[in-house]
Formats: C-alpha cells, structure tokens, sequence
C-alpha cells in the first residue's frame, strides 16, 4: 500500500469517525466555559489526563465546532490540514504541554460550542480515551459614552436636547441612562436605547436621547451618561456635560490664579518702591546742604581776615618809588579781587548759627571794608 493511498484511508476513517462521534455522542463528556475578546486569541481547553503517559505518535486527537466543522487535527503525532475546514486554516496551534487549542484573531462568529476528541490507537484499533466541550463566548468592549448637544436651547426657552452614543460593542448592553447631578441630588433618567448591528462583524451600535429642562438660575448641572454591558455589571461613563456656571473645579483654579496674579503684583509694587525710596535717599546725599555751604563761607571769611592782616604788616622798603601806604592799598585791591573772582561775585553769603541747634541762616553781608590804610590815604590826600 503507497503513501498516498494509506493518508487517504486515514482521512476516511477520521470522516467517517466525526459522523459517527456525531451521531453518538460520548456519554459524561466534561464541559468547560471559554472567554475570548474580540480579534484577540481564544483557548479551547482538552484537559486530557494522560494518566498512562501515551505518546502522541499513538493518539488522533481534533477539535470541531457545533456545525461539526473541523479545526484541527493531529494523526498519530502529525498535523493533518486536509480535514481542517478553510475558515480554520492559519488560525489555530495546539499547545502539548496544556493539552490546549488557540484560536487565533477571533469574530462574534466563533461563539458557541466546541468539542475536543482524544482517541488511543491500540492493537484493536482506534479506542476511545477522552472527550470535552468547550463553550466559547466573545466580548467586544464598547467606546466610552459621549454626550453631544443636538440643538441650542432658544432664548424663551430653557431646554437642551443631548443623545448620547457609544459604539463596537458586543453583546448588546443591559441599559444605558442619563444621570443628572445638581448641587443638592442626584437623579437617573432612563431613555429608550436605540442600536443597530454591523452585517460582518456583528458589533453593536447603541445611542439614548434626552431632553432636559432646568431653571434659567440653575448652576453647577452636570450630566452623565451611563451604560451597563453584558455580561460584566461594570458601568461605563461618559465625560461630564456641564450646564450653568463653570465647574467648581474650574472656578477654583480660576481663583488661584487671579490670587496668583495679585500676588505678584504686590510684590512688584514694594520692589518697585523700596529701588526709589533708596534712589531717592542716594541722590539727596549728592546734594550739599546748608552745613556744608556754611562751612565753605567760614573758610573765605577766615582766609580773607588773614589776607587782610597780611596786608596790613606788609613791609615796604623806602626806597621803593611811589607812597608805602599807596602800595599797601594796590597790594590790598588785588588780593581782595581775587577773593571776588575766588567767590564768583561782588557780594557773598554768610552764616551765624542761632539757638545752639546747629541751624544755620544765610545772609547777605555788604562788601568787605577797606583796609584801615584807605582811610590813612584820605587823609595824606586831604593835607596835600
């Protein structure tokens, strides 16, 4: 006997095994439940015992689905495609250590029911050994809820029309509401769920719609949208939709931040005032005050009393041309016009203190007298 003809008999009798499986189903199968997400990989347990240790070069072991649909097969340690139904093919991998079929990129489709057989191949032949079923459900998660507003309420009117809308999701939901959350309660409005289903992949569609009227001085109105899947009872919710004022949480950063802002002015104001104040206080010391003016006179005064005296103890040999007193008072002249030109003016201020306080006042005092020579001069002119 070929090859060929020997893998083709294995075929038939695997065939005619299935029909025969089909029709006389094994008595106390265990069965199992499976859960698979949406084109995510599914396991499809067999949780054959092996208490004896048989090799798998002496079993015949497949799958099948509810519609005796073939998803693999392996004969006697090898993998055998040709009785694996197309839809199957590429799509599953059988795991020895777990005695375990993946499925792989699974559809709404591949829900239902799966049954694993294990057959030993002994001196008798093929001999039943273990059979399981497993009951495969698939779940698609659905979008977030989203509430959307329909139209804008109107000027003489204080109602909103929102419809809220999730999508790709199976199995279809339990229920989906409004929750509408004021200040001081909370309240649930239920709404006549709308859906449709996708034709190919069987996903869900599912969308609620609400009309809410509320007093034109309501503030802080926020509404949820909640939907409630199968089987799971964990609820989705939308983003809140607000109504009336800012949210609080809004608001009270809003607050920081003017607090920020008013803040740092503040400073800037007192960095602002103490750079002027010290600007100020450093100019004002540039400036000579009226002690300082004052000590600057008492200095001129000193220096001419000084030059005057000097004048006066000049000592002018005879026989010098001219009249000793004469020379005396030119001598005089030039030393008191360059105390003029010194002072820059023909008249100077003058300081006295009063009181004791160290407050000084400043005059104007007349020129300063002529030497007592002048007077001499006069009356030597008045002899001649």
């Amino acid at each position: 006997m070929t090859l060929g003809t020997m893998g083709l008999s294995n075929t038939l009798f695997v065939m005619t095994f299935l029909l025969s499986v089909s029709t006389f189903p094994f008595l106390g199968a265990a069965s199992i439940k499976s859960q698979a997400y949406f084109n995510q990989t599914g396991e499809l347990p067999c949780l054959f015992p092996n208490s004896q240790n048989i090799s798998l070069d002496e079993l015949v072991l497949f799958w099948q689905n509810q519609d005796k649909l073939v998803l693999y097969e392996l004969y006697l340690g090898k993998e055998n495609p040709d009785n694996v139904h197309p839809k199957y093919k590429g799509r599953t991998s059988f795991d020895q250590d777990s005695w375990t079929l993946k499925l792989y990129n699974v559809q709404i489709q591949d829900k239902g029911l799966y049954q694993c057989y294990i057959h030993h191949k002994g001196p008798k032949g093929l001999v039943p050994a273990h059979q399981m079923s497993s009951d495969l459900s698939v779940l698609a998660n659905f979008s977030q809820p989203e509430i959307m507003l329909i139209s804008n309420r109107t000027e003489n009117s204080d109602i909103i029309n929102l419809t809220c809308s999730s999508t790709q999701g199976y199995p279809e939901p339990k229920k989906m509401y409004f929750s509408v959350q004021t200040e001081n309660s909370t309240t649930k409005y239920d709404a006549v769920m709308n859906k449709s289903q996708n034709n190919i992949t069987e996903l869900y569609n599912v969308s609620i719609s609400m009309s809410y009227s509320f007093h034109p001085e309501t503030n802080n109105v926020s509404i949820s949208c909640v939907l409630q899947p199968e089987p799971t009872e964990t609820l989705i919710l939308s983003p809140p939709y607000n109504i009336g004022t800012k949210p609080r949480e809004k608001a009270r950063h809003e607050q920081d931040h003017i607090r920020w802002i008013t803040a740092l002015l503040l400073i800037l104001i007192v960095v602002c005032g103490m750079v002027l104040l010290l600007t100020r206080r450093k100019w004002k010391k540039k400036q000579p005050g009226p002690s300082h003016e004052c000590e600057t006179i008492r200095v001129e005064e000193k220096e001419s009393e000084q030059t005057e005296e000097r004048i006066s103890k000049t000592y002018i040999p005879p026989g010098i041309k001219g009249n000793p007193e004469d020379m005396r008072i030119i001598q005089w002249r030039r030393e008191k016009k360059r105390g003029e030109e010194r002072r820059d003016g023909n008249r100077k201020p003058s300081c006295s203190s009063s009181g004791g306080h160290g407050v000084f006042h400043i005059t104007l005092s007349p020129e300063v007298p002529p030497h007592p020579a002048e007077n001499q001069k006069r009356s030597y002119n008045s002899l001649t």
